[in-house]
């Protein structure tokens, strides 16, 4: 078959973790089909790729709406990281507890006895960010007659070089909306330059919101190219004016703003961190402890559902008393909350920065017994065991990738009564679970998936392992 051949009235059967539809050719052949699919959708697809065992295709129309697609919202507007919003809700979490239950299939006979606990749902499904990031640009194509140089919103969907104008952003409040719209506004009158990544040149780049949940209280932070011929710090006294005289006095809620000197290419919120009103950080409350956030901190993004999380996680960790290792840590939220039950908690999180948060936020809410590491989390453990010491309990939150090769078989060296194991990603939560699972010393007792992120393609799992003997 080839490219770019044109196939009609193709039925989407599911959809498949990473948010890609999954169709099936009349000769058997496996369609994975980008584009938004949605279950239940009859549509029309152009063929990417013509592969022995399966095909690649994207969506070029839609012959017949899905049974599942819901009301949508009155702001509704499409946007890369949201593309399930026609998905009714109750479908989505249906969608995603099937995604980690065909992921964890590879372990076959260990799920006998395994309890597979229901989905756990977001308590809000709109409004729920406490962190949104919108991105300047500009579009400007002489084969397509267009030339935009004001551009303000999100990435489009698989075109990282174009910027999707936002009107409204539905995962965030109305709050945070307001603002963007009135950041909007400034920047397109105020005649300085939005940056282009071809030439570099430019000032707008990034402008990113954080609000507290449980407080309001609201951090701004602008990323912006200094670095540009023809700047001058005329630009930055003007943004200065701008939060302080107009920005302050209309949103009181605004506590803490920076100005990220962002020179660098690559497409990313960095750069140094300047103070330009307020406070250093804010605080958010979470399960009554507080929490600081600095403007390069990591924080989960829905509060609410961070809360419902890490409840899922202390409520399966069954130990109490001893050691316990809290690895792949962050800004060591978990082992935070789980002090009052172990004797000693072992923080382990690769970049220094989000360590250092962690214990700040241990000294705030008068948490003494967590010690804190900043390296490898493979690292950390061969050196705990060198040592002689033990754990009796091990918490595991990895990134999206998993767990470093090493890390699996060194950690069943600790032969640790129980291991709780956080995962964004089902895919490798499985990969990790059939090593840590393969010599038999432990067993898969409860896997539940959390549902952070309505509207996305992504979803937690929570899954406890306990030693057999």
């Amino acid at each position: 078959m080839k490219k770019n051949t044109v196939l009609e009235n193709v039925r989407i059967d599911k959809l498949v973790f990473g948010g890609k539809g999954l169709a099936v050719h009349p000769d058997g052949r496996k369609i994975m089909v980008s584009g938004g699919a949605i279950p239940g959708q009859t549509v029309n697809l152009r063929i990417l790729k013509s592969k022995k065992n399966y095909l690649e295709a994207q969506i070029q129309g839609i012959v017949a709406k899905s049974p599942f697609e819901g009301d949508l919202p009155a702001h509704y507007q499409v946007y890369g990281g949201c593309k399930w919003l026609p998905i009714r809700y109750d479908k989505q979490l249906e969608i995603k507890d099937d995604q980690v239950k065909d992921a964890l299939r590879i372990l076959r006979d260990k799920l006998e006895n395994t309890v597979f606990h229901p989905i756990v749902a977001s308590p809000e499904i709109y409004g729920y960010r406490n962190k949104v990031e919108f991105s300047w640009g500009k579009y400007i194509s002489d084969r397509e007659g267009v030339r935009d140089e004001f551009r303000f919103g999100f990435h489009k969907q698989g075109e990282f070089d174009r910027i999707v104008d936002c009107d409204y952003c539905v995962l965030a409040d109305d709050r945070i909306n307001e603002i963007f719209a009135a950041v909007r506004d400034y920047s397109r009158d105020s005649g300085i330059p939005t940056y282009d990544p071809k030439t570099q040149i430019g000032f707008w780049r990034h402008f990113v919101v954080r609000k507290s949940k449980s407080t309001g209280a609201t951090m701004l932070v602008f990323s912006a190219n200094t670095d540009y011929e023809g700047f001058t710090r005329k630009e930055e006294g003007e943004l200065l004016v701008f939060v302080r005289q107009t920005l302050v006095p209309k949103f009181p809620e605004i506590e803490s703003a920076y100005l990220l000197r962002n020179t660098g290419k690559a497409d990313i919120v960095t750069g140094e961190a300047v103070k330009i009103h307020g406070s250093d950080t804010i605080v958010e409350n979470l399960l009554g402890l507080e929490f600081e956030i600095h403007p390069k901190s990591f924080f989960q993004t829905n509060s609410l559902g961070a809360e419902k999380l890490y409840e899922t996680a202390l409520s399966l960790m069954k130990g109490q008393g001893g050691t316990l290792l809290d690895l792949y840590a962050g800004t060591g939220t978990i082992g935070i909350l789980l002090a009052k039950r172990f004797d000693t908690v072992h923080s382990v999180e690769l970049v220094p920065e989000a360590s250092a948060d962690g214990k700040r936020n241990a000294a705030r809410n008068g948490v003494k017994n967590v010690e804190f590491f900043a390296g490898k989390a493979e690292d950390f453990v061969k050196a705990f065991l060198a040592s002689g010491k033990k754990a009796d309990a091990i918490m595991i939150d990895p990134p999206r990738d998993g767990m470093h090769p090493d890390a699996p078989k060194t950690i069943l060296e600790f032969k640790a009564k129980e291991i709780v194991y956080v995962s964004c990603n089902p895919a490798t939560l499985a990969r990790d679970l059939v090593v840590l699972l393969e010599s038999g010393e432990y067993r898969l007792t409860d896997v539940v998936a959390v549902d952070m992120f309505p509207h996305t393609h992504h979803i937690e799992t929570v899954a406890r392992l306990e030693r057999v003997s």
